[in-house]
């Protein structure tokens, strides 16, 4: 099964504007570990996950098919990266405490990758996948994105994409399932920042590939109508889905 890539294109951008996960994620995530020797973080992307790992595991492999995505990643003495699928790691049988997935499950074979995670998996250990929907800003902004989100790009995203919007929760996951905390991300942003934002999508990127960028110059400029002030940093936030599973 060949992956899909919808974000090499705008690698760079991608590690430029992406939101950062909150730290208490992580610490909760290493509290539920028996051990915290190795950390395997599955679809990377740049590392914004993987680094955070590092801060409680001894060692963390980080994994992405994409060479660009790669080539933008945060370095680290405890993070190695590695070009690889989720299907198919590279990782040694009973090597790994805990596996995350951040934003990228909706692109895997699932039924390869949860053999992958058995495969992996030391006794006790975890797994963590989370998704983030669209950002919250204020009522004249949202309705604004949410028009883009729908009505200019929604026949340019990936069906895979219906798996987000439902917050990864109707998918059976066949390890047992834990209750985990509530977890919010928020960030202070301008109009420029939270545009980039915007571009980093794949159906923007997409879209822009297939029909060029004429009715996306005019949704930016109705969107920093709806934002005001273009330099006015406002509190853009974005609840977290999270699931998370022990694996045996």
């Amino acid at each position: 099964m060949n992956y899909k890539d919808f974000f090499s294109s705008q690698a760079t951008d991608y590690s430029k504007y992406r939101p950062h996960y909150p730290e208490g994620l992580f610490s909760y995530l290493a509290s539920i570990c028996p051990e915290r020797e190795l950390a395997w973080d599955c679809g990377t992307g740049n590392g914004q996950a993987a680094v955070e790992l590092a801060r409680y595991f001894r060692q963390v492999v980080a994994t992405d098919p994409s060479e660009k995505q790669l080539a933008e990643s945060v370095a680290h003495p405890k993070v190695e990266y590695r070009r690889a699928r989720a299907e198919h790691c590279g990782l040694e049988d009973m090597s790994a405490n805990l596996i995350t997935v951040a934003q990228a499950f909706h692109w895997f074979d699932q039924p390869e990758f949860f053999r992958e995670v058995k495969r992996v998996s030391r006794p006790g250990g975890v797994l963590a996948i989370w998704c983030y929907e669209l950002a919250v800003v204020n009522e004249n902004v949202d309705s604004t994105v949410l028009r883009l989100y729908r009505d200019v790009l929604g026949a340019y995203w990936d069906p895979a994409r219906r798996l987000v919007e439902e917050g990864y929760k109707n998918e059976k996951i066949p390890f047992n399932e834990l209750t985990p905390p509530v977890f919010d991300m928020h960030l202070d942003w301008d109009f420029s920042e939270f545009l980039g934002y915007l571009g980093t999508w794949s159906a923007w990127q997409k879209y822009l590939k297939e029909r060029g960028e004429a009715e996306l110059v005019k949704f930016a400029s109705e969107l920093k109508e709806a934002w005001g002030n273009p330099t006015q940093k406002k509190r853009v936030g974005w609840p977290l889905s999270l699931r998370v599973f022990q694996v045996s």
